[in-house]
């Protein structure tokens, strides 16, 4: 029913301003509009990204999104931590990291929050 359908990544944030910045000049998402009093929808590659104001903003403990970057992954990590990004580093079985790039087995991962503490993931 739903498998040729277009879904899109809905993160909830407590201040839409800081969000802005955060995901249109840090990230360099594209903003489509929207009211921008409660809610922006962003375009990343071919894919969607709702981000709207709720107070229960940083309430997930799991990975919100995740971008499929490829190749790109080491120069899109250096790019962000130039822009100040800070890298979450975790300890899981099987798993190695060098600097902020953790490998699960060949499936290369970074990952990071947002103002809101919500989780973000690159993947290389």
């Amino acid at each position: 029913m739903l498998g040729n359908k277009d879904a899109i990544a809905t993160i909830a944030v407590k201040d839409l301003r800081a969000a802005v910045k955060f995901y249109s000049d840090t990230l360099g998402l594209k903003n489509e509009g929207g009211d921008q009093t409660a809610a922006i929808m962003y375009t990343s590659g071919n894919s969607k990204v709702l981000v709207y104001q709720s107070e229960y903003a940083g309430s997930n403990k799991a990975t919100a999104a995740n971008w499929s970057v490829g190749a790109d992954l080491e120069p899109i990590v250096q790019g962000l931590a130039k822009k100040g990004v800070k890298f979450e580093h975790y300890d899981m079985p099987g798993v190695t990291r060098q600097g902020d790039i953790h490998d699960a087995g060949g499936q290369k991962i970074a990952w990071f929050k947002d103002p809101d503490g919500n989780i973000l993931a690159l993947l290389g």
